[in-house]
């Protein structure tokens, strides 16, 4: 038999419904696979081998007797974000030690009922901020892949690394990921997986920790394009609980795939050229307009004149909403707490200690854009330009543009504790250049792997749509996925 393990969800949902293989086999594969990755990767921080296999013998019960979920018994890591009932939920922060919620986060909820088997919690930059998986508590994930000939360890790109990392490494069939300014596309594009951030109220918001909640989005990440489709279908819901999940029926985005993209408009932006690119980027990006014109597209010149701001309005608008959203942790009811003379010197000691460098640096922006006499000069004007960014992409799909294509990220992956990076944090900001606009704007975005650099390392394309249109991503991003191919990492681990 083939290891189980190297099946994507499609094709392993085949065999489970032909009882070619059982969820038990499948789940003890994926196990085993993640006993002997993990120590290596660092992309589980908390497993659960025994809840695992008793969801997968749940699920050969429901096969047994023809009551088999849209992903029954299919093996998925879970982002340490999202709150699962009585296991470890951390957002990768020491300030949420030992932290077990007594709910369940609607997404996983979801996931549940359609039969999905739990394998762990996967590492990410402490409360999802970060773009390399190394502001985490636990320390940073590395990704599967490698530059030729080298052995220098690379980023998995973040906040999503550990979902990224695992999907690409094959020790979870999908991960779910959250994205607030890139969070699931550039780590799908520096691991040359499919990570889709869904339409802002496409997936409800509860149950997970928030980072700045008119950004944050839940999505999946996975190995191919057809999964991602049946991934989202489950994830996505109305919830009553989130007044920001929008009531519409959710599609069966698997059928959107194979379909024409035949006299569609695909918008190209201007601004999206940027100085200083790299060229690799660019030949890239030609080569993705190329592929969809080849299947019958017709690509357009667009312009989006507000770009240049959405990376400075960004840093301003998350920040006080994550100033805000992390207040909540002070050390009384739950997580970490650091003894105090009184209760105000308690508050400091423990939110000192418990939260990271990264995260600190954000409260601390956001707590100034908010305050008396800078809150006019930053934070209303950072939303007036967000105005700006969606009325952009308006203009550009009323003139009939059906899906704008772009890079995914400026660069492929970067070594872990990369000297530049840390010496300048604007540095590592810039990697969300092209997602962030998406966020701003509440559009969905898919990153889909296009090609390999020089040094053999993933690129991917980004797919930006209208309101509620993901079919029409999952339709594209086929067309390019065909075109480019699918791309696996050496294992070394």
């Amino acid at each position: 038999m083939t290891d189980l393990t190297a099946l994507t969800i499609a094709e392993a949902r085949e065999k489970l419904r032909a009882k070619e293989i059982s969820a038990v086999e499948l789940t003890d594969s994926y196990i085993a696979a993640i006993d002997a990755a993990n120590g290596a990767l660092n992309a589980y921080v908390a497993l659960t081998p025994e809840k695992a296999r008793e969801m997968a013998k749940a699920s050969d019960a429901k096969y047994a007797t023809g009551n088999a979920g849209a992903l029954e018994g299919i093996p998925l890591g879970i982002k340490d974000l999202f709150g699962t009932m009585d296991v470890h939920t951390q957002a990768a922060s020491h300030i949420l030690d030992g932290f077990k919620p007594k709910y369940e986060s609607t997404v996983t909820q979801n996931l549940w009922d359609d039969g999905a088997v739990m394998l762990g919690k996967l590492n990410m930059d402490e409360f999802a901020m970060g773009s390399s998986n190394e502001t985490s508590y636990y320390g940073p994930t590395k990704n599967p892949w490698r530059a030729k000939d080298s052995n220098v360890d690379l980023v998995p790109g973040g906040s999503s690394g550990g979902s990224a990392a695992a999907v690409a490494a094959h020790i979870c069939a999908g991960a779910t990921a959250t994205d607030t300014g890139g969070s699931i596309r550039q780590p799908a594009a520096f691991t040359g997986t499919v990570g889709i951030k869904p339409t802002y109220g496409r997936c409800s918001r509860w149950g997970v920790a928030a980072f700045a909640s008119s950004l944050d989005q839940a999505g999946p990440i996975t190995r191919d394009v057809r999964d991602a489709a049946i991934m989202l279908k489950s994830m996505a819901s109305v919830d009553a609980k989130d007044t920001t999940s929008v009531d519409l029926p959710v599609p069966d985005y698997e059928a959107a795939l194979g379909g024409s993209v035949k006299g569609m408009k695909i918008g190209i932006p201007a601004e999206y050229r940027m100085d200083g690119m790299d060229p690799e980027i660019v030949a890239l990006w030609e080569q993705g307009i190329a592929w969809l014109k080849d299947a019958g597209a017709e690509i357009v010149d667009i312009s989006l004149p507000n770009t240049k701001y959405a990376l400075p309005a960004y840093y301003i608008v998350a920040p006080a909403e994550a100033s805000s959203n992390l207040a909540r942790y002070d050390g009384v009811k739950y997580g970490l707490r650091v003894p105090g003379k009184d209760i105000t010197d308690m508050y400091e000691q423990t939110r000192a200690a418990g939260f990271g460098a990264e995260v600190k640096r954000r409260i601390m922006i956001g707590t100034y854009v908010l305050s008396a006499g800078y809150y006019d000069a930053y934070y209303l004007k950072a939303q007036k330009v967000r105005t700006l960014i969606k009325r952009d992409f308006e203009n550009v799909f009323a003139d009939g543009v059906d899906a704008i294509l772009t890079p995914a990220t400026p660069s492929a992956a970067f070594g872990i504790g990369d000297q530049d990076m840390k010496a300048d944090p604007v540095k590592m900001y810039l990697n969300d250049v092209f997602t962030v606009t998406v966020n701003m704007a509440g559009l969905p975005g898919i990153a889909v792997p296009a090609g390999l650099s020089s040094t053999g390392l993933p690129l991917g394309l980004q797919l930006i749509g209208k309101p509620f249109d993901e079919e029409t991503l999952f339709k594209t991003a086929g067309v390019i996925e065909q075109a480019a191919g699918k791309f696996t990492a050496d294992k070394w681990w």
